[in-house]
């Protein structure tokens, strides 16, 4: 189920107590919605709104193996880990991120979508685009701090011969 479908669904079960009200969320959780009363599913949105084209369950091979990594005897004794692969191009993901197999689905899928752009798109890719911006901030940003160190160690140079 689609995380939109259940904050519709979730938003449906509060009305049926008569009056509606929005749900209490506690801890980190409370962040992710606004602070209005208006309705709860339309702010269920992904976060980046990628052109991605949409995966045909009929091309896609599911499986679930056992998980491995820290979080002792639930992880390792049961089957949450799920590998998919696509069969028209041969791609295969395996997404053990949570303990959820619902959760490793969906986020399996989420990966799946992308990687499948990639392939077919190449360098046009959104995904592809997005990681360059991100690479050239991040290259963008070591400059500066690099420009800022060496004004630093000047200041400091030009404080030590004044200090003589």
């Amino acid at each position: 189920m689609p995380p939109s479908s259940f904050l519709h669904f979730s938003h449906s079960l509060v009305k049926l107590s008569g009056v509606p009200q929005v749900p209490r969320l506690w801890g980190k959780h409370r962040f992710l919605l606004p602070q209005t009363s208006g309705p709860l599913f339309l702010v269920a949105k992904k976060k980046s709104s990628k052109d991605l084209p949409p995966l045909n369950e009929a091309d896609l091979e599911e499986q679930f193996v056992r998980g491995s990594g820290p979080g002792g005897q639930a992880t390792n004794k049961t089957s949450n880990c799920v590998v998919l692969k696509h069969l028209p191009s041969g791609i295969v993901v395996k997404c053990h991120q949570t303990r959820s197999l619902d959760q490793n689905r969906e986020r399996a899928r989420e990966i799946l979508q992308e990687k499948v752009d990639v392939f077919y798109k190449g360098e046009t890719s959104e995904v592809v685009k997005e990681r360059k911006e991100l690479q050239k901030k991040k290259q963008i940003k070591r400059q500066q701090a690099r420009e800022n160190l060496e004004r630093k160690r000047q200041l400091k140079e030009l404080q030590a011969l004044e200090d003589k």
